[in-house]
């Protein structure tokens, strides 16, 4: 309550009544107010931060947890009058509505869900509040859940439970690495047989065109040999078969053979170079 002159700061408000009748709300500076007829009460702008204290809530599964949260919060300056005409202790009106709200929010949320869902439940209960507020003329700016701590045997099931949860996800992923490299084994096995396999095939095509362009040289070699002694053959003369075959017996008198056996055709070429001896004589004498 004041009276008299008061000094209205530039974060307040001062809520006038007269006669217990609301009058005005007035902005800061220098205030007159006749005593006994008039009373004011300041109302602080500025934003509060209350800490609500650790207290037991039940969660939907009937787990009994430890719950402490801070609250941000302030009065709306266009409402300033609610805060002292519709509320006896608004600052303790709002720890009081924020257990209840609290309360109420984890009640209707699993033990699993309030570890998991933390931020969740922070802008639920927020939100909740400030509907209550608002006829307060009190605005929740931010609530911070510190702390949930559930009971010792409760911890210690989480952190077995965690605890298989990760021994049975590293063993699926190391099967799942040791099945992915039996795949990649397989697949690089495959894929080196292919490539042997297309070598060996690619290797005997060159093997083979090889052989066939020897097989063809080698004919048209043969083939154009045969071409040349046909055609030194057909230009030889009977003189010159002669002295070849004579040339052939001499060799085969070499030898140590006592039976010589000639040929019918012998007599024939032998009578014809003898005739073309006598030819040539005659010759000469003519001449």
């Amino acid at each position: 309550m004041s009276a008299g002159i008061v000094v209205v700061q530039q974060y307040q408000r001062l809520v006038v009544q007269k006669l217990g009748i609301y009058q005005g709300t007035q902005g800061p500076g220098l205030k007159l107010l006749i005593p006994i007829l008039y009373h004011a009460t300041k109302v602080d702008l500025r934003e509060r931060v209350t800490r609500v204290p650790t207290q037991k809530y039940i969660t939907a599964d009937n787990v009994v947890v430890d719950m402490d949260f801070v609250i941000y919060y302030r009065v709306m300056e266009e409402h300033a009058e609610r805060a002292v005409l519709e509320v006896q202790n608004f600052e303790l009106a709002v720890v009081n509505l924020a257990f209840a709200t609290l309360r109420a929010v984890i009640g209707a949320t699993t033990l699993s869900s309030a570890l998991a869902e933390r931020e969740r439940i922070r802008d639920e209960v927020q939100i909740r509040m400030d509907e209550n507020t608002e006829r307060w003329g009190v605005k929740i700016s931010q609530v911070e859940i510190n702390e949930i701590d559930p009971p010792e045997g409760v911890k210690a099931a989480m952190e077995r439970e965690k605890s298989a949860a990760a021994i049975k996800t590293a063993e699926i992923t190391e099967s799942e690495g040791a099945r992915q490299s039996q795949i990649n084994i397989a697949e690089g096995e495959k894929q080196a047989a292919i490539l042997s396999a297309e070598g060996n095939r690619q290797a005997e095509i060159l093997k083979a065109e090889g052989e066939q362009q020897a097989a063809v040289l080698r004919a048209s070699g043969f083939s154009e040999a045969l071409e040349r002694i046909n055609t030194v053959a057909s230009g030889a003369d009977g003189r010159t078969m002669s002295l070849q075959y004579f040339d052939t017996l001499k060799s085969m008198g070499d030898s140590p053979s006592t039976k010589w056996i000639f040929p019918m055709e012998f007599t024939s070429m032998l009578g014809n170079f003898m005739g073309m001896g006598s030819n040539n004589v005659d010759d000469g004498k003519s001449g």
